[in-house]
């Protein structure tokens, strides 16, 4: 008798779980969390992956190797190549903004998880609705591709072929292993060559880049100059002829240039010692041999009879000539006065007891020739 309210309390309790299951619209032993794993609703975040494997939802997320949370969905992304996980971890459970994400195993035929990682350089912290991106994120290899990649060796793949490399090259290093050997050490020489070299190689490197970035620039003028240059070599082949004779003119013309210099090359000397004086004085005339050079231009008149202004003597087409004359009386009489003819002076006159000159001197008598040459200065005067 007393079975009978026990089985009706398990009834009810079956019924009040079922009731319960309906209001939180259950979607089969998915949505039911896996034993052990984290409780509670922890902040989520999206991580994007290439492949996921087999990951389902409800699957642990650790960090170093402790279950933090735990896979609430997984769907493709936008592009359609690429899966994105949300996760949803502990909220006691403090990440780096830049932390990692990769899909492992718990054992060889184990479940797979979501493996969180610490970057060494690690910044900020991952907060609700972050997203961790594609390069931050890798995958191990799943058992089925290494049993498949093994099978593809085992069954006709590379370990026969790798048994003939091996046999053929014993069959070639066989007898060398000497030179094979001296090889070797050069090899080692001209590698660490190359590794002390190393930064003469970078800046050469760098500076062909430099100069295939001006060549880039330069494209036009570069494709001008090579379809112009075949021309030009045409040219040049067609007159081929002509410039070896030339060629050889000069070496005739240098052979005879170099005999004829030889043999005057005393007389040459002489004449630049003879021309040396004369060299002299011309540097010794300074200013005075152009001025003498610029007035012969305009002798025997004064370089101002030029001059187009109203001092000029030449005005265009004709000359002016200006002449000043004293045609006063008095002028003219001591003129006249001075010309008197030279007397001798009287014996004894002008000289003292002892010989001495004594008295004023005898006036200058001026003589017609250089009354002449007077009045010419003073016309030449009044033309200047």
């Amino acid at each position: 008798m007393r079975r009978q309210p026990l089985r009706r309390t398990a009834a009810g309790l079956g019924l009040l779980a079922l009731v319960s299951v309906s209001g939180c619209k259950f979607e089969g032993a998915a949505s039911l969390p896996l034993p052990g794993g984290a409780g509670g609703d922890g902040y989520q975040v999206k991580i994007e992956f290439t492949d996921v494997l087999d990951l389902v939802k409800q699957s642990a997320v650790k960090v170093n190797d402790v279950t933090v949370g735990t896979v609430k969905e997984i769907e493709l992304s936008e592009s359609g190549y690429t899966a994105v996980v949300t996760v949803a971890i502990d909220r006691k459970v403090k990440l780096p903004e830049n932390a990692t994400a990769a899909i492992r195993q718990t054992s060889l035929l184990g479940e797979k998880f979501v493996s969180v990682d610490r970057p060494p350089n690690a910044i900020g912290t991952l907060r609700e609705g972050m997203y961790i991106p594609l390069k931050s994120t890798t995958r191990n290899a799943d058992i089925e591709e290494v049993l498949g990649a093994l099978s593809l060796v085992l069954n006709g793949g590379s370990i026969e072929q790798l048994n003939v490399i091996n046999r053929e090259l014993t069959k070639a290093l066989k007898g060398r292993e000497s030179e094979v050997r001296d090889f070797l050490d050069q090899l080692t020489v001209f590698v660490s060559g190359l590794d002390d070299q190393k930064t003469q190689i970078v800046r050469a490197l760098e500076g062909t880049d430099r100069l295939m970035a001006k060549l880039a620039a330069q494209r036009g003028i570069i494709d001008v100059a090579l379809r112009d240059i075949p021309r030009g070599a045409d040219v040049l082949s067609d007159e081929r002829a002509q410039l070896t004779a030339m060629l050889a003119g000069l070496n005739n013309l240098g052979t005879v240039a170099t005999r004829v210099i030889q043999a005057t090359q005393q007389n040459t000397i002489a004449d630049l010692r003879a021309l040396q004086p004369i060299l002299s004085q011309l540097g010794a005339a300074g200013k005075a041999l152009p001025d003498a050079l610029e007035l012969l231009t305009s002798y025997p008149f004064p370089r101002t009879v030029s001059l187009p202004n109203e001092t000029g003597g030449i005005r265009g087409d004709y000359a002016n000539l200006y002449v000043t004359i004293d045609s006063s009386l008095e002028n003219a009489l001591g003129n006249l006065a001075a010309v008197q003819p030279a007397q001798p002076p009287l014996p004894g006159a002008g000289r003292t007891r002892s010989g001495s000159a004594a008295g004023p001197a005898a006036p200058k008598v001026v003589t017609p020739a250089e009354l002449n040459t007077d009045l010419v200065r003073m016309l030449l005067g009044g033309l200047g």
